[in-house]
């Protein structure tokens, strides 16, 4: 563990956080504290400490690129905690942090407080699963910046996106069902979808991605994206006989026109279609 300094300027002083980490702070009496970056040494500290002991703003200087919110995300993407998430999560997450890096990159990541995540959340007010996505989004950044010490403490910490009470997906009735198999015939991609569908009952994703490798003795067996668990599902015959009946693709059942697999959001698009044409 670092030693804290021996000798700070006037109403300079050091502090250690929950990480073990040594913080500089300016502070005049009972007045506002203000963070000091960079090290007593470094031309970070000296710059903010001038421009705080002058009544000057720390964030009126122009960051260093070590410094950066861009910067910060960067090495995020760089670590394990990133690496762990799911493809389809890291996909996700990923145009956040670009719009992120594209509008506010140039800004110390220091200065992303509790108020400044508050703020992102109200502009996405009209659209509360976009207000979600940001929110674990900038959680998982910071809740990585805090443990690797780069901030004090995570500013989404006690913060919650709440979603307007639904009733949840549409299940649909025999009706619906009779009315989709009636539009597309077996033998089609579309026909093919429903039956993976409500045969399996995998996700979109899963669906996507299922193919003859993962169908052994009339058992299919499959590990899903999104939670990384092995199920096994019993290959019914009405399934079985609508395979048998399509033209597939060599990895995914469900496969595109050039016979490779859909991702989840292009196959969610395209049965979206399916189901208005229907």
């Amino acid at each position: 563990m670092p030693p804290m300094p021996r000798r700070l300027p006037k109403h300079a002083y050091a502090e250690r956080n929950r990480h073990g980490t040594v913080v500089f702070y300016f502070r005049v009496g009972k007045g506002k504290r203000i963070r000091l970056r960079g090290n007593p040494d470094s031309k970070e500290f000296a710059r903010d400490y001038h421009a705080a002991f002058t009544g000057g703003s720390p964030e009126a200087t122009p960051p260093a690129s070590s410094e950066t919110l861009a910067w910060l995300i960067a090495r995020y993407r760089d670590s394990r905690a990133w690496a762990a998430l799911a493809p389809a999560t890291r996909r996700q997450r990923e145009l956040v942090l670009q719009k992120i890096a594209a509008t506010a990159g140039t800004a110390p990541y220091t200065d992303i407080t509790r108020r400044t995540v508050m703020a992102g959340l109200d502009r996405r007010k009209s659209t509360p699963f976009a207000a979600k996505t940001f929110l674990k989004t900038l959680r998982g950044l910071f809740r990585w910046a805090a443990e690797n010490s780069f901030v004090e403490k995570d500013p989404t910490e006690g913060i919650q996106a709440h979603l307007p009470r639904t009733d949840g997906f549409h299940a649909w009735t025999d009706e619906e069902i009779a009315r989709f198999e009636a539009r597309w015939a077996i033998g089609s991609r579309e026909r093919l979808a429903l039956a993976v569908l409500l045969y399996t009952g995998l996700r979109r994703g899963d669906a996507a991605h299922l193919g003859r490798q993962h169908i052994r003795d009339d058992v299919i067996t499959f590990r899903t994206t999104k939670t990384g668990q092995q199920v096994t599902i019993p290959l019914l015959p009405e399934l079985a006989k609508i395979i048998d009946a399509t033209k597939t693709g060599d990895l995914a059942l469900i496969a595109t026109t050039s016979g490779g697999p859909m991702t989840k959001e292009s196959f969610g698009n395209w049965f979206r279609q399916a189901c208005w044409c229907a």
